[in-house]
């Protein structure tokens, strides 16, 4: 019997959510337009100790070939406050929150 998800715990990895998907959109237009070089989705794994670890949502490569990972949340908990603000001082990586749609319009905050 598969083990059952609580609700929003989640999604497989690999699949992107809704808001997910909407970003990425949004990369590829920012891509086609020359305002980033690259993107990629859960390209990355950060290991913060043992049996920790951290994926951010997309790795994309600025034109000037900074890389960033972007964190996209429909609403920001706790958890994964700590987690990215432990992964953003242990790596030399600009790691940035991103939050809101593509109707209302992306908000980003550098960690």
């Amino acid at each position: 019997m598969p083990k059952l998800k609580a609700k929003g715990k989640g999604h497989p990895p690999g699949v992107m959510n809704r808001l997910e998907q909407q970003y990425a959109n949004h990369l590829e237009l920012r891509r086609i337009a020359g305002d980033i070089l690259w993107w990629s989705y859960e390209a990355i794994k950060f290991r913060l100790a043992k049996a920790t670890y951290y994926t951010p949502d997309f790795v994309v490569m600025m034109p000037d070939g900074e890389l960033q990972c972007h964190e996209v949340k429909g609403f920001w908990r706790d958890d994964a406050r700590v987690k990215i603000k432990v992964v953003a001082e242990v790596f030399p990586i600009t790691f940035v929150a991103v939050t809101g749609s593509g109707k209302r319009g992306w908000k980003t905050k550098l960690i």
